[in-house]
């Protein structure tokens, strides 16, 4: 009876087991079926900054290794000669801005009295050449006067009448005021003044180096007193966002993931977490699996290298850290609309 019993027990243990295994195959091809697990690395852009000026560095604010933000300051340049150029802009505007408020405003009254006057006293003297010149005229008739006298006093009137003529032109000149053309020279003497003094400023802005973007200093290349200019960095920058895994896929998997499919990435460094990601690229050339990939069976085989971007808000991913990127095969093609903005140009996520 006890062997009966015995027999019966074994036979349920082993039915037990088949089923379980028949169960944990089952479920295996299913999660095979709704997801794929790739492997690649961590990539992150980097950034090399330099100055838009050429002059001697003042200060190189931050260290290799500091974080940073966007907009942070990061080195400065010798600003002396520049603002000295500023202040000599300034100088120029000022004097031409009068020179435009005197072509406006005019002549003043003054002047204009005193071309008055002067017309008024050549008109006297011309009378009183004309008298004398009549005087000398009727005498040298007589006898009583040399010709030379005569000639001597009509060229005095001529001078004088010549004389009365630049007066009145002078007094109609003053009436007038001063040309309209004169007026917009000086105007446009002064705009261009002032878009040097705008260049100029923009210059002096251009000599303060500030992030672009949040990152992670790199290299310091540059130091204090070393020359800078546009084609020498000062410092590289690593960005943190976007973050992505490059992995590649091989052929026959290609038409089973899409654009925006949701993701998890792992790392063995950080075991207990799950990055959420996306597929934000899919190469559209195929290409032979790079060295880098040691798997021996995909060695030889054409794949198609895959981007896969992440969100790392707090930055525990490093460049070239190995994942491991498990993609729901089984997600919609509706976005999300969970806040998570993806890195331009690549697919959003999709939901699940």
């Amino acid at each position: 009876m006890k062997r009966f019993i015995r027999i019966i027990i074994l036979v349920v243990l082993v039915s037990a087991v088949i089923f379980g295994v028949r169960w944990f195959l089952q479920a295996e091809g299913n999660q095979s079926a709704s997801e794929l697990r790739i492997y690649g690395n961590i990539d992150i852009r980097n950034a090399d900054l330099a100055f838009n000026e050429q002059e001697r560095i003042a200060q190189v604010l931050v260290e290799e290794g500091d974080r940073v933000t966007a907009g942070q300051v990061l080195a400065r340049l010798q600003t002396n000669r520049l603002e000295a150029q500023i202040k000599e802009a300034e100088a120029q505007i000022a004097a031409q801005q009068e020179v435009v408020k005197r072509f406006e405003a005019g002549t003043r009254p003054q002047e204009i009295e005193q071309a008055h006057a002067e017309v008024a006293a050549a008109r006297a003297r011309v009378k009183n050449a004309m008298k004398n010149y009549e005087r000398i005229r009727e005498t040298s008739g007589a006898g009583a006067t040399s010709q030379q006298a005569l000639d001597n006093i009509r060229a005095q009137l001529d001078v004088d009448q010549a004389q009365l003529t630049v007066k009145e032109k002078a007094l109609n000149l003053a009436l007038e005021g001063p040309r309209k053309e004169d007026i917009a020279a000086a105007k446009n003497n002064l705009e261009t003044l002032k878009a040097s003094l705008s260049l100029l400023k923009i210059r002096l802005a251009d000599m303060t180096l500030t992030s672009p973007s949040a990152g992670v200093i790199q290299n310091r290349i540059l130091e204090p007193g070393e020359m800078a200019s546009p084609n020498r960095p000062v410092v590289t920058l690593a960005l943190t966002d976007p973050k992505w895994v490059r992995a590649y896929v091989p052929e026959p998997d290609l038409g089973r993931i899409n654009l925006g499919m949701k993701a998890k990435v792992l790392s063995d460094s950080f075991p207990d977490q799950k990055f959420e990601g996306w597929i934000g690229f899919i190469s559209p050339v195929a290409e032979f699996t790079p060295k880098t990939v040691e798997t021996e069976d995909l060695r030889t085989k054409l794949v198609y290298e895959v981007r896969i971007f992440v969100h790392d808000s707090k930055d525990m991913l490093r460049l070239g850290m190995p994942t491991t990127v498990i993609v729901d095969l089984a997600a919609s093609s509706d976005k999300f609309q969970d806040g998570g903005v993806p890195v331009q140009e690549t697919a959003k996520p999709v939901k699940g």
